[in-house]
Formats: structure tokens, C-alpha cells, sequence
């Protein structure tokens, strides 16, 4: 593989203008949590799974070790501004080899959870379409629709999305408080808080219930990687993702109390694996109008619509930050003249899309529908989860590392003891998902899939190393801006 040469100029391309504030940036990290998503499909499963009735008190627990991440993380990002922010922040904390390491293990699960999301939207959509309008559309097919919308938002300037996805994510957030309000009204067994005591929680399925639930986390560091686009770089994306991970975990904590009242304690458990995503749409159509479910059954689809735009611009953003520094080709530093919006990047990013697609495309032609959520889905956006749970534990030791060089006046607790404490627990929870991947991507018994895909998030890390090393030695003044960002 050939090294790339940076230009000889020191003028370094540069992302769209300073458009984005707080409330923008803050729908852009919920965009990819995908509310309705993770209420109507990700609670249902983690109920049904592992058998857990603590699943709110699950989303708290999280959510308070993400807060902790969050302090040393967005004191970070006051200090190093880069749209490759896991990338730059290991980098600049722990070497340049581990930051590209980590670079490579960040585009491979972006890019997972990304193309993976396609196989729930591409089912969903089909089968609204077909239940709906009786219109029969293979969900490939549905899946290239959401493609394209992708792909045309992802070259135009970064506050049209960041629109779009508001209006989304407001609509998800009407539709889910709709169900949490009704669901505590009728409560069947009474209004109980059996599924917010410990008890519930820390029994033998915690780590199962702990890894499913970190997923609908997935998302919320992305305010960093905007930090060259925000009108407030020192402010705007620490006050974003303090109050998208304080919403988030509030938000599912509630919903899931409120399904597990809503369904009654002792039958949550039974009725999420009887109807899956479709319990919170069951109840719904007992005791809301027609028109108010298929309105949440739209909702439903472009929650993952939304979720595919949010991490599509994480990746374009990763790899237009790495085509700047010289470690990957500089094509991919190119952005659009007209909204500067690193096409580049996007453009490979949807290529990579298509052709994964057209892979599970031809694997599952003549197989049973739901083909495309139990392995494209599953698959692939529980592989992100586990790389983007162990880049934030490295990202912990990162901030520790980084601010003992350059401290910037910092005190302990931001500098070193809450990155110590969250990349302890993060560890943690990376050993759990380890433990339980099997479990999590549906597998009945052992299997060779349950090692072979988080070895195929974790190799290209190494492989990131030994080709840090190889620019080390050939190309040092590549290697001596790793990290750097557009300060070259």
C-alpha cells in the first residue's frame, strides 16, 4: 500500500461555515439515537432477549457513565477541533500509531451501524408500502430509496440536515410521549416503579440488558466531530452533548418504565417477545385513532431515516479528516464548493453502502423477509456498538494522557478523575458486550459469528497501528501531523 503525500501547500481544507448552534446540534445526536427506533424496537428486544424488567434503570445507570465520559470528552473538544474527533483526541493523548489504530476501528463501526440501519429501514419501508398501499417492493430495493435521499443530503450543506432531521426527531418525540402518557394511564397492574429498583436490574441478565441498552446510546459523541462547523467551537458541542445524553437517558428511562406499566411487570417480558417492534403499535391501535398509527408507523421509518443521515455525516466527516492529514488518500478531503460539505467522503461512504447492499441484496434473494433485519441489522449495528463503546474507553485514557502534557489550567476532576472513572466502566462494558454478542445478535448457541465479527472491527485497529508505524518511517512528515486537524 503507497503512502500519500501531502500537498505542498499548508493551507488545509476546511469544512462548510460556523452554521450550526445548540438546538441543531443537539437534534443532529438524537437523530442517531432514533427515539421511536429504540422505544418501539430496541426496548421491546431488550425486554424480550434477556428477560430483564430493570431496562429504565438501565438507561439511567448509562447515562450517568456517559455524563462522566462526557466531562473529560467535551473538555477535549474545547482543545482539539477535528471532524475526526475519537481519531484526533487518541492521537493526541495516546500516539499517533493508537490514534490512527483507532481511526480505522471508528470507520469500520460508523460505517457498520450506518449500512446496518439499512436492512431494518429497507424492511420497514416495504412493509408499510405493502400493508399500506399494497405496492410489493423487495426490501433491497427500499433500502436504495433511503440511499439516494441519503446521499443527495449528504453532499448539500450541513444545516439542511440538521433541518430536516429537527422536524424528525420532534415528530418521534410526539409520537413516543403520546404512547408513554397513554401506557401510564391504562396500566393494567397499576402504576409500578417494580422495574426502577436495583432488584431488577442486577440479576444474571444485567450484562445482556447493559449491552443492548448502551446501543441506543450510539451517537451522542458526534457533537465533537461537528466542532469545525459549530457557530460556538469552544461552546457549542459540550453543551450539545451534555444535554443529548441528560434527554436521551431521561427519555428511554421513561418510555421503558412506562411500556413495562403499560403492559403490566409480569407480562412485559412475554408481550415483547410475543410482538417485537410492533407492541408499542399494538397498543397504540387499542386506544388512539387510525390515522395517529400510521402516522407513527411513518414516523417509525423515517426515525431510521434520520438515524442513516446522522451517521452518514459522521463517516464523510472521518474520512474527509483523514484525507486531510495524508493518512488516507487526499481525494477524500475534497468537499463541495457550492455548501462545503466534504463530498468526498460522502460519496464513499455511499459507494461502500451500495455495494454491502448489493451483497445481503443477492445473499438473501428467495430468503424469508425478515432476512434483512436478523442479519444486515443485527449484525452490523451491533458490531458499531462494540467498536464505539471500546474507542470511548480509549478515549477516556486519551484525555488523561492529553491533559497531563498540555493541561490548560484544567482541575483534577475534568483532567484526570472523570476520565479515569468512565474509561474504568466503559472497560467494563466492553467486556460485557464481548460477552454477550451472541446473545446479541440473536444467536441460540455458539457461534462462529459470535468472534468473527468483533474481530473484524478490532483487526483493521491493528492494522491502523503497523501502517502508522510504515509512515512513521516513510512519510514522517505525514505522521508528524496526525491529529492535527486543519492546524498544519
Amino acid at each position: 500500500m503507497a503512502a500519500f503525500t501531502a500537498p505542498p501547500t499548508t493551507e488545509a481544507p476546511s469544512l462548510g461555515k460556523r452554521t450550526l448552534g445548540v438546538p441543531s446540534l443537539v437534534f443532529m445526536i438524537i437523530a442517531a439515537s432514533a427515539p421511536l427506533t429504540v422505544v418501539a424496537g430496541g426496548i421491546t428486544s431488550n425486554y424480550a432477549v434477556t428477560g430483564v424488567l430493570g431496562i429504565p434503570l438501565s438507561f439511567i445507570l448509562l447515562g450517568l457513565v456517559l455524563l462522566i465520559f462526557a466531562v473529560g470528552y467535551t473538555a477535549m473538544s474545547q482543545h482539539v477541533r477535528n471532524a475526526g474527533a475519537f481519531y484526533a483526541y487518541v492521537a493526541r493523548g495516546l500516539g499517533k500509531a493508537a490514534g490512527i489504530g483507532a481511526a480505522w476501528i471508528a470507520l469500520i463501526s460508523y460505517n457498520a451501524m450506518q449500512i446496518g440501519i439499512y436492512g431494518l429501514f429497507g424492511f420497514a419501508l416495504s412493509s408499510f408500502l405493502a400493508g399500506t398501499f399494497a405496492l410489493n417492493l423487495p426490501w433491497w430495493a427500499c433500502a436504495l430509496i433511503g440511499w439516494a435521499i441519503v446521499g443527495v443530503l449528504g453532499v448539500n450543506k450541513v444545516d439542511l440536515s440538521a433541518k430536516l432531521l429537527g422536524i424528525v426527531v420532534a415528530c418521534e418525540f410526539l409520537v413516543v410521549i403520546v404512547y408513554d402518557v397513554l401506557a401510564v394511564k391504562v396500566a393494567p397492574e397499576g402504576v409500578s416503579t417494580a422495574s426502577l429498583e436495583p432488584a431488577s436490574l442486577f440479576t444474571a441478565g444485567i450484562g445482556a440488558a447493559l449491552s443492548f441498552s448502551i446501543a441506543a446510546f450510539m451517537g451522542f459523541e458526534s457533537g465533537a466531530i461537528y466542532g469545525e462547523e459549530v457557530k460556538d467551537p469552544k461552546n457549542t458541542p459540550r453543551r450539545a452533548t451534555l444535554i443529548a445524553v441528560g434527554i436521551i437517558a431521561v427519555f428511554y428511562a421513561v418510555s421503558a418504565w412506562a411500556m413495562a406499566v403499560g403492559e403490566g411487570d409480569s407480562a412485559v417480558v412475554g408481550r415483547s417477545a410475543e410482538f417485537g417492534p410492533d407492541l408499542v403499535f399494538v397498543f397504540l391501535s387499542e386506544h388512539v385513532p387510525t390515522w395517529f398509527v400510521d402516522l407513527g408507523n411513518v414516523l417509525f421509518i423515517t426515525s431510521l431515516l434520520a438515524a442513516l443521515i446522522a451517521f452518514h455525516n459522521v463517516v464523510a466527516r472521518y474520512l474527509f479528516s483523514l484525507g486531510r492529514e495524508g493518512v488516507m488518500p487526499r481525494v477524500l478531503a475534497h468537499t463541495n464548493p457550492r455548501t462545503h460539505a466534504p463530498m468526498a467522503g460522502s460519496l464513499t461512504q455511499s459507494l461502500l453502502a451500495l455495494i454491502v447492499l448489493a451483497i445481503f441484496a443477492l445473499i438473501g434473494a428467495g430468503k424469508d423477509v425478515m432476512f434483512p433485519v436478523v442479519t444486515l441489522f443485527t449484525w452490523l449495528t451491533n458490531m458499531g456498538a462494540f467498536g464505539l463503546v471500546m474507542l470511548m474507553a480509549l478515549t477516556s485514557y486519551a484525555v488523561i494522557g492529553y491533559f497531563r502534557s498540555e493541561p490548560h489550567g484544567l482541575g483534577p476532576w475534568a483532567a484526570q478523575v472523570a476520565p479515569l472513572i468512565a474509561g474504568v466502566l466503559l472497560s467494563v462494558l466492553f467486556v460485557a458486550i464481548l460477552m454477550n454478542f451472541d446473545v446479541l445478535i440473536g444467536l441460540q448457541e455458539a457461534s462462529i459469528l459470535g468472534w468473527l465479527l468483533p474481530v473484524i472491527v478490532v483487526l483493521p485497529g491493528v492494522l491502523g497501528v503497523f501502517w502508522a508505524l510504515r509512515l512513521r518511517r516513510h512519510r514522517p512528515e505525514v505522521y508528524a501531523r496526525v491529529g492535527r486537524g486543519g492546524d498544519l
